[in-house]
């Protein structure tokens, strides 16, 4: 399996090593071009010096002294290395710079219409001006020789072999390209350990990941001072994913266990006290009594699993918004309120009541907020003490309205203040005060709040412990107008427009 250090690896060596052709290509053809052109210089120099000085011997009727005419040519090609040729108007070869007598060279003609478009340019330079003279391929330049009237005498042709140029051309491209190739070298070699150091925090990170697919949730990716901002970013990001991961494993065990505890003590009361009847351990007079309670037990179970059910369905649904509708919250606490008539009555407790007298919208799912009233009714009503004050508040704040439940009796310790919103929390560790609960209320409570998108909080100190939650408020101004932005009629039940 290719990895991604061996992908950047081969990548960078390949965009490297095109950069290095490309680079190495233009270079060749721009030295080939200024070679060319440096040469093509030297040799038009040349040849104009010696066009001047042929010029002289004409004019001066001197061009009889051939061997001393000769002897100034084949100096002047031996000094800058080329070979020279003085040819008439025509472009036949008279002189030769490599031998004055018995030349294979005179005689011989340069390319047609050379001497012309010299006299008409001031030169001529081509690679095939000397291919009918010379065996091989030479770079020649014709420079015309005129009389002080401009009449063409004749040309002098200069020329070097292209072999010369070519091997200054491929010594100086051989060592570009042997420079390259090191430079190459030494940058492959220094990107490979930049590569491996780079991509070692993502196998870092790879085997992180293993060991947390394989059950080790206390694994985490190290984070230094060294690391990139990118991986800095990746490192942290995934080492909370591994914490929530954590403490989502924590959360699953201990509600696996609690479930376990809750289940575990209803069925073992019922199959005990069936036992007993069945094997007559428990006499017949009794049977009715033991029914009841495991009637109550059965209850209880009944009630556990409708809780859970119910916390599963909001947290996997959320509250649906087209349950949500506007409704008088006064209304609802005191119908609520009036179920508990009989245990309020009981415990001796003093109701106290503070709502709006006028009817107080709100604007959520009301059989959902049926619930969390209840729930914390029955709680505060639960662990109220005898002839306590059980408190119910109901007040308009800005675009909120705070619902209240209140009770007195225990205060709840600042360790616990923080739990009791958690699955199955219950402070009393034994069970012994609260039997019938599980330990959902509260939880359930906060997961409804939660799903409207509001808050909940609990005061608990100097003997009052308080519950208090927000919804969404629906002023009345004749025509209602939600703080959303939806407009209700007086009369309507319901959203009438967005």
């Amino acid at each position: 399996m290719t990895t991604n250090y061996h992908r950047q690896f081969r990548t960078m060596a390949s965009l490297l090593l095109v950069a290095i052709l490309i680079l190495g290509l233009v270079f060749h053809i721009f030295l080939y071009d200024i070679t060319l052109s440096n040469n093509e210089d030297a040799l038009y120099r040349n040849a104009s010096a010696m066009a001047d000085l042929t010029q002289t011997y004409y004019e001066t009727g001197s061009m009889t002294q051939v061997v001393a005419y000769w002897m100034n040519l084949s100096f002047a090609a031996r000094t800058s290395g080329s070979k020279m040729l003085l040819c008439d108007a025509q472009g036949r070869v008279l002189l030769c710079s490599e031998d004055i007598q018995g030349c294979s060279h005179t005689g011989k003609w340069v390319a047609d219409g050379t001497a012309e478009k010299a006299a008409s340019r001031g030169r001529v330079a081509s690679t095939s001006m000397t291919s009918d003279i010379y065996s091989s391929a030479h770079l020649s330049v014709a420079v015309p020789v005129l009389s002080g009237k401009g009449k063409l005498l004749g040309v002098v042709v200069a020329s070097c072999e292209m072999a010369k140029v070519n091997r200054t051309i491929k010594r100086t491209t051989s060592v570009f390209f042997l420079t390259a190739l090191v430079v190459m070298a030494i940058t492959l070699s220094c990107m490979l350990a930049l590569t491996k150091q780079q991509n070692k925090p993502l196998r870092d990170l790879a085997e992180t990941a293993r060991r947390l697919g394989h059950g080790n949730l206390e694994a985490r990716v190290a984070v230094g001072s060294g690391c990139s901002k990118e991986y800095e970013e990746l490192a942290v990001a995934f080492n909370n994913m591994a914490t929530s991961l954590q403490t989502s494993e924590k959360q699953r065990q201990e509600f696996v266990a609690n479930v376990s505890h809750e289940l575990k003590t209803p069925m073992t009361t019922i199959a005990g006290y069936m036992d007993g009847m069945l094997d007559g351990t428990i006499p017949k007079e009794q049977h009715e009594h033991y029914m009841q309670i495991i009637s109550s037990e059965v209850r209880r179970l009944s009630r556990l699993v409708r809780s859970m059910l119910d916390i599963s369905r909001i947290q996997s649904q959320g509250v649906d918004s087209g349950r949500k509708c506007r409704f008088d919250i006064c209304d609802l606490v005191g119908q609520t309120l009036l179920s508990f008539e009989k245990r309020i009555t009981d415990k001796g407790l003093d109701v106290q009541v503070n709502m709006p007298d006028n009817p107080t919208f709100a604007y959520a799912d009301p059989d959902a907020i049926t619930q969390v009233i209840y729930n914390l009714l029955d709680n505060a009503v639960k662990f109220c003490e005898e002839s306590g004050t059980l408190g119910l508040n109901v007040r308009p704040n800005g675009t909120k309205l705070r619902v209240s439940v209140s009770n007195t009796g225990a205060t709840i310790s600042p360790e616990e203040l923080p739990l009791v919103f958690d699955r199955f929390h219950k402070e009393d560790k034994s069970r012994s005060i609260n039997p019938d609960g599980a330990g959902l209320g509260l939880y359930i409570v906060k997961t409804i709040i939660c799903g409207h998108g509001e808050d909940i909080s609990v005061m608990s100190r100097d003997g009052k412990t308080e519950f208090t939650f927000t919804l969404p408020y629906v002023k009345q101004r004749g025509r209602e107008e939600h703080n959303d932005g939806r407009v209700y009629t007086d009369g309507a039940g319901g959203d009438s427009g967005g």
